[in-house]
């Protein structure tokens, strides 16, 4: 099979902003090696990792070798880009276990463990920043870059020009370790180019630019665009905070949705940024969604490519069929399948009534009624029983003097009521 070219695949998914004079050239001639940046401020990555875990993915699927450099160094530091405050810093333990981390999730999108010659390497700029004095550092990194390149850098412009609280000269040197950084996987890996987000730009060209100066080398940058939504608000960020990729933060069901709706002008670009889908799938696909938009095929697709490549194939069904409790002929046993968490977000938005736990055993009408307010009267509830418009955990209620006892109770401690189509409550039992 022949290999696909990284520069011609990238551009056609939109995932170019800048590529340095050479790059290409550099690209054609042999296999080479290049490393992105992440930030191991946490256990987990979150979709806004995404972006450049997929290019490293490209990369190698073209043949080219990946090196994800943590980076435990500058996460003590902080990078200035993009940002007006400093940031926390991390204690070594921390640093240790999110690398852990970290390395688990890429695992399962990066191929670390085969001896193919392009296997992808994990390395942290702590191990070989940690032994560095001040003195070694500014007597040899410091004296290749002058104070005039890195002001003309934007992300130190806009800090002294009143964004924030100013810069911390900590900050300011970020630039000089990320060089270090590529200076040094230029001299033992033969790194040739940086990949990142186009905010990285001056620190990668300052990188290029130190190993151009202190030994004479060649090396190259790739930035992508920064990745945002239609309306111009922050790409992977939900009112409850950052989409996780470990489901202790974001449960599958939860990861599922927030792909499922995205507008129909992010589907299109998200399709090709986030899935590996070929170029021919994704303008079908797109084609496809055009002419039927309600069916939001994308939104599906792209729902279904990404929750199984992070979670499981077993995750994405189980996902699609919580989602069909809610909008769809779902089955009680679908229903009682579904972990407490899945319940619990699945009815995020329903109405939600405690009820004691001795009152189990009484009548349906009465529950509904005296205990939880599904119905105004017991009138009520009885008519609508008898017109089939009332389901106790997705079966039809055919006689509301029926009693609800423990074997009804889903996870233990929940009911859920159907009035008519669309109205559910919840009823927690305490």
């Amino acid at each position: 099979m022949e290999r696909k070219n990284f520069i011609e695949e990238l551009t056609w998914r939109g995932m170019i902003h800048t590529i340095m004079p050479g790059a290409k050239e550099q690209l054609d001639k042999e296999m080479t090696t290049a490393y992105l940046g992440i930030d191991p401020t946490a256990d987990s990555l979150h979709i806004g990792h995404l972006v450049g875990v997929m290019i490293l993915k490209h990369f190698q699927l073209c043949g080219h070798r990946p090196v994800a450099l943590v980076g435990g160094a500058t996460g003590m530091i902080g990078d200035p880009s993009g940002k007006s405050q400093e940031r926390n810093l991390l204690d070594e333990a921390t640093l240790r276990h999110n690398q852990e981390a970290i390395k688990r999730q890429l695992g399962k999108l990066l191929d670390f463990d085969s001896d193919a010659p392009n296997a992808a390497l994990m390395v942290n700029n702590y191990d070989w920043m940690k032994d560095m004095g001040f003195l070694e550092f500014i007597r040899d990194i410091g004296k290749c870059i002058t104070v005039n390149y890195m002001m003309a850098k934007d992300s130190v412009k806009k800090r002294f020009s009143g964004e924030g609280d100013g810069m911390s000269f900590t900050e300011f040197t970020y630039q000089l370790v990320q060089g270090y950084d590529f200076l040094h996987l230029y001299q033992t890996l033969g790194c040739k180019i940086q990949l990142g987000g186009s905010d990285q730009w001056g620190n990668i060209t300052t990188g290029a630019e130190l190993i151009r100066r202190k030994i004479d080398g060649e090396a190259y940058a790739i930035t992508c665009p920064l990745i945002t939504k239609a309306d111009g608000t922050k790409f992977g960020k939900t009112e409850s905070g950052n989409v996780w990729l470990d489901p202790r933060y974001t449960s599958p069901y939860k990861f599922y949705q927030f792909w499922l709706n995205v507008s129909d002008q992010d589907a299109e670009r998200y399709i090709r940024i986030f899935t590996l889908l070929d170029r021919q799938t994704v303008e079908g696909l797109i084609a496809e969604h055009q002419a039927a938009p309600h069916l939001r095929i994308l939104q599906k697709r792209l729902a279904r490519e990404l929750t199984t490549m992070i979670h499981s194939a077993a995750e994405y069904e189980k996902a699609v069929e919580a989602s069909a409790i809610l909008f769809g002929g779902a089955t009680s046993e679908a229903l009682r399948r579904l972990d407490e968490q899945t319940l619990l977000q699945v009815f995020e938005g329903v109405p939600q009534f405690r009820i004691p736990r001795t009152a189990l055993g009484a009548p349906l009408v009465d529950l509904t009624v005296e205990h939880a307010p599904v119905f105004p009267s017991k009138g009520e509830c009885r008519k609508l029983v008898q017109g089939g418009g009332v389901a106790l955990n997705k079966e039809k209620v055919s006689d509301p003097t029926q009693p609800v006892t423990d074997d009804d109770l889903i996870a233990e401690r929940y009911l859920l009521v159907q009035r008519g189509k669309k109205n559910y409550y919840l009823l927690i039992v305490e």
